[in-house]
């Protein structure tokens, strides 16, 4: 009979894995198969949404836009006002 165990890990020092199991018992002899998961690239909004308070100024921030409360600024003049 065939059974499985599925665990991650991370790959250690010089390519090192350890797998840390009670299922296994001692002498048995297993085949080893390593599926390496591709890196995710995280999204800004995900990005930003992990931190609470970040989470709480962008909710605000489209409540804002919603209702209309908008401020606009002229980046011309605010040039103008920075020189």
């Amino acid at each position: 009979m065939l059974s499985g165990i599925k665990q991650k890990t991370i790959v250690g020092k010089d390519g090192k894995i350890e797998l840390s199991t009670t299922e296994l018992p001692e002498g048995a002899v297993v085949e080893v198969i390593v599926l390496v998961e591709a890196p995710t690239e995280e999204d800004e909004t995900t990005y930003l949404l992990k931190s609470e308070a970040n989470k709480q100024h962008l909710l605000k921030a489209l409540e804002n836009v919603e209702k209309g409360n908008l401020i606009y600024v002229d980046l011309e003049e605010y040039e103008k006002d920075c020189i």
